[in-house]
Parts: structure tokens; sequence; C-alpha cells
């Protein structure tokens, strides 16, 4: 019976992934759960998963408000090296 409940640790770090994203199911998340009770090491990945994704999230929402834009100068001189790679 508990049988299917256990999972290997790369499963755990699929189901980890999947349920950052809103993509894993309820039963890959108690699976996931039971893992943790025995794998340490899962329990830190996912921790330092949810730590990576709020930085990320955090400099691609930075990014986003600020605009970028290149000069004529930078325009011209990208043009030429496109030109440059064609030939």
């Amino acid at each position: 019976m508990f049988k299917n409940l256990k999972i290997t640790c790369d499963e755990a770090t699929t189901i980890c992934d999947k349920s950052q994203y809103g993509a894993a199911t309820i039963s890959e998340k108690v699976k996931l759960s039971i893992h943790f009770l025995s794998c340490k090491i899962c329990c830190l990945y996912t921790k330092q998963n949810k730590t990576l994704t709020n930085l990320y999230k955090g400099q691609a929402k930075s990014c986003k408000e600020i605009k970028r834009c290149l000069s004529k100068e930078e325009k011209e001189a990208l043009k030429k090296e496109l030109e440059k790679i064609k030939e």
C-alpha cells in the first residue's frame, strides 16, 4: 500500500519543480511531503529552489520597469556588424 507513495530523489525534484508552478497534482504533493520526512537533501533543494525563484521573479519585475534603448550610434554599429555577418 505504501510502496506507491515512495518516490526517488529524481522524482521528488521533478515534483518540486512542478509544484512551484502549480502543475503538481495533490497525490504528487503528498508523495513529496512523505519523501521529505526521510530525505533532508530534497527538502533543502526545495527551499533553495523557492529562494532562487523568488530572486528571479524580483529581478524580472525590476527589469520590466526599466526601458533600455540603443542610441543611434549603437544602432548603426549593430547594423554594420550584422552586415559583416551576412557577407
